[in-house]
């Protein structure tokens, strides 16, 4: 079977050159710098359109079903994302079988959404991910027996592709694809990368759209270069065509809500630069919900999009806080004025290790959920508000416009309401509302709620009359709501304290600096940039100095240091002396070059382990064996997992690492020529050098020891991501990745040799 070759030449930059050739060589840097940004935007992805596979089928399915049984004016579903099942972890499918059944019965919810990742695809060590079919075998069983125990129609089950799904698989449908064969979406024959089902209530005359979507690479890479959701110009426009399918005959203003796996702060943009993020505004979307981040970068993964009109907003690359600010416009009160162009992203915790099941509930327009945390075991009674709405986390723009525009206000404000799910009956449902005004909590509403009366139900629904206009007040967070329900085994159960405002203001909630890492960053359009920063910047740090050193009669020492007592004078004398090593300065700039001119390393990237690729700072080439055309740059921006790392992390430090110990070598010579320097026929004198030359060669010896230390904790970061990858991708260090493997260790050997005392 013929696999793709390539050779990797080692750069001509090594070769051994002194004297006047190195400034010449220096010189010429400069001109490599200037034109570096030009040949960097001519090798992206940003500057010419990638090969995109349209060879992959695009199909939709579509499915309508009518909710029958009250109440008549709120469904509800559940999500439940990242179970990871593994071979390694026979935990996660056992409590899975265990705990959701009798939830699912509970609760009896309309649809069942499983946003990705079913298996967990990874080795013991983490380190190989590639598919494993005794996990997808356990997955199908599990969910069978999930499906036969809840009571619940299959065909209300949705389940997602996530990335852990598409380790290793080179074609979606091949033997590989084990997803196709073993899901839920699969063995129904949903096999389209689009899969919309409206709920409709009240005779079809209100209708609620749910449309999945799989934005899995269609060349799926093994892990970890395949991170990011990779949607396509056909897939979006698959996405904007169900979502629009009732437009034309809905009267009433219609919930969308979509679901997928990624975040959109993990989803690339696509050939002709569109996002998800463009479609979800087109359509004011209530809210898209999804998983992939789990919960150990924070429970608050949330996030709310407003559409901005500037082409060169920050938000294409930043959003700081969790709300997006409200621009003030004008107040449009006619029925058919267009909605706000907004939306809310919803992540939610994993079943992996949280536990965690989402109930996401609409209530005549009104959208909110509750994450359950099955850690501590089954629940007897769950409890999800439906109005007034969490403050905190709803669409903030539309609520205050129809704040505004009070003959908008629909019957739904009337009544405080919530859905009750229990395994023993209520004997009291009570809402109790705190006025937190003078810095305390003091309960100005204790009332009884009464369940809405209906011959077959699907859930119990509580209400309570109320004077909403009582609680229009300008702070959003003065109010709080909580559900108290009692059953009749005497145990109560409570919701949390949840803030909310009939205004339509949102109460201001903060991301901590990880929640905001994988929230507020979109790192697709962030990758390129800050790659070329650190390139240029490594660039800069080793042709600057040689520049200074050639036009420039003045040299920085160690005593210049001294007096001007600055730390740009201490990094001076550092890259200085770094030029002064020609091994390591041109090893360095080879090493740079390299990065950019050639593959980093070759690798098995599927499953089966017969096509093998190579990487690049712009993503993988792979071709496959049973496809003449090959696919060039795949997993872009994936690839910055390991690029940008490597760059940072152990490139950089090791610059400086090597010019600190030239710099201290050229310190302790020129101490030590001082000395000899002194009279020697100066005994007082002498004693006092001999003294102070013994308290500088210990200051000096634990300088050199701390940088010593600092080579070797170079040397373990990058070996220890050098096995990762070499397990990753089955490859051997010393065919499939040398330069990248070797450069490094060895140039911080050659000035560790080349500094060493006698």
């Amino acid at each position: 079977m013929e696999r793709s070759k390539f050779q990797i030449k080692p750069p001509s930059l090594f070769s051994e050159t002194n004297g006047r050739k190195l400034r010449v060589v220096g010189d010429m840097g400069v001109l490599i710098l200037i034109l570096l940004p030009v040949f960097l935007c001519l090798n992206s992805p940003i500057c010419y359109a990638q090969h995109e596979d349209q060879s992959s089928s695009f199909s939709s399915h579509r499915t309508v079903i009518d909710v029958k049984d009250g109440p008549d004016s709120v469904v509800w579903v559940v999500q439940l994302s990242d179970l990871h099942f593994s071979v390694h972890h026979p935990d996660r499918a056992i409590d899975f079988k265990n705990l959701v059944p009798a939830a699912l019965a509970m609760i009896n919810p309309s649809l069942v959404l499983i946003t990705g990742d079913l298996t967990d695809g990874k080795s013991m060590d983490l380190l190989v991910m590639k598919q494993n079919e005794d996990e997808w075998v356990e997955y199908k069983n599990v969910m069978e027996d999930v499906v036969k125990r809840s009571g619940l129609d299959e065909n209300i089950f949705y389940d997602l592709r996530g990335n852990h799904d598409n380790f290793g698989v080179p074609v979606i449908g091949g033997s590989l694809d084990f997803y196709s064969k073993y899901s839920i979406n699969g063995q129904l024959g949903r096999s389209g990368r689009v899969n919309s089902v409206t709920l409709t209530l009240q005779g079809g005359r209100q209708k609620y759209l749910f449309v999945g979507l799989d934005s899995t690479m269609s060349v799926g890479l093994r892990g970890p270069t395949n991170l990011f959701g990779h949607p396509t110009d056909q897939l979006l426009t698959g996405i904007d065509s169900e979502l629009s399918q009732w437009d034309s005959q809905s009267l009433k203003p219609m919930s969308k809500i979509s679901f997928g796996h990624f975040p959109l702060s993990f989803s690339a943009s696509s050939q002709s630069g569109k996002t998800l993020n463009d479609i979800f505004l087109k359509h004011s979307l209530s809210a898209y919900v999804c998983g992939h981040l789990h919960t150990r970068f924070g429970k608050n993964l949330k996030r709310h999009h407003l559409s901005s009109p500037s082409f060169l907003s920050s938000k294409k690359f930043f959003q700081f806080n969790l709300h997006q600010t409200r621009s003030e416009g004008c107040k449009n009160c006619s029925f058919g004025a267009p909605p706000v162009e907004e939306f809310w992203e919803w992540e939610m915790g994993d079943w992996r290790k949280s536990r965690a099941m989402r109930i996401l509930a609409i209530d005549r327009g009104h959208v909110s959920f509750a994450d359950i945390d099955f850690n501590s075991g089954s629940k007897k009674t769950i409890i999800l508000p439906t109005f007034p709405l969490d403050s905190r986390f709803m669409s903030t723009s539309s609520s205050h416009h129809e704040y505004e525009c009070e003959h908008m206000l629909s019957s739904s404000y009337e009544t405080v309401r919530a859905l009750v799910f229990s395994v023993s009956p209520l004997v009291s449902v009570v809402a109790k509302i705190y006025d937190t005004r003078y810095g305390k909590l003091e309960t100005v509403v204790d009332a009884s709620m009464t369940k809405v009366e209906d011959e077959s139900s699907r859930g119990d629904l509580y209400v309570v009359p109320w004077n909403y206009k009582a609680f229009q007040d300008p702070s959003a967070d003065r109010f709080w709501l909580q559900i108290e329900a009692t059953d009749i085994m005497g145990r109560t159960t409570k919701t949390e304290r949840r803030p909310f405002s009939v205004n339509g203001i949102h109460a201001k909630v903060s991301w901590t600096w990880r929640e905001f890492f994988v929230m507020g960053c979109q790192w697709e359009a962030l990758y390129y940039p800050i790659l070329w920063l650190a390139l240029s910047f490594l660039l800069l740090i080793l042709l600057i100095p040689r520049v200074f050193l050639f036009f420039s009669r003045k040299q920085i020492t160690y005593k210049n240091v001294l007096a001007a007592k600055g730390f740009i004078s201490g990094i001076g004398l550092v890259l200085q002396e770094l030029c002064r090593f020609p091994i390591a300065w041109f090893g360095f700039l080879g090493y740079i070059f390299y990065l950019i001119l050639f593959p980093w390393f070759a690798g098995q990237v599927f499953t089966d382990g017969e096509d093998r690729g190579y990487m690049t700072y712009m993503g993988w080439v792979v071709k496959l064996s049973n496809d003449k055309s090959s696919h060039d740059y795949i997993g872009s921006p994936d690839v910055m997992v390991v690029v940008l790392p490597h760059l940072v992390f152990v490139v950089l430090p090791a610059i400086f690492c090597t010019g600190a110990l030239a710099a201290e070598r050229a310190v302790h010579r020129d101490k030590f020529l001082s000395i000899l320097g002194k009279k020697k026929d100066d005994d007082r004198g002498l004693d006092k050098s001999v003294r102070y030359d013994s308290r500088g060669n210990r200051r000096s010896n634990w300088i050199r020891l701390i940088l010593l230390v600092l080579c070797l904790v170079i040397c373990w970061k990058h070996f220890k991501s050098c096995r990762s990858l070499m397990k990753a991708y089955e490859m051997n260090p010393l065919l499939h990745f040398p330069v990248y493997t070797l450069a490094i260790p060895l140039l911080l050997a050659s000035v560790i040799h080349k500094t060493k005392r006698n």
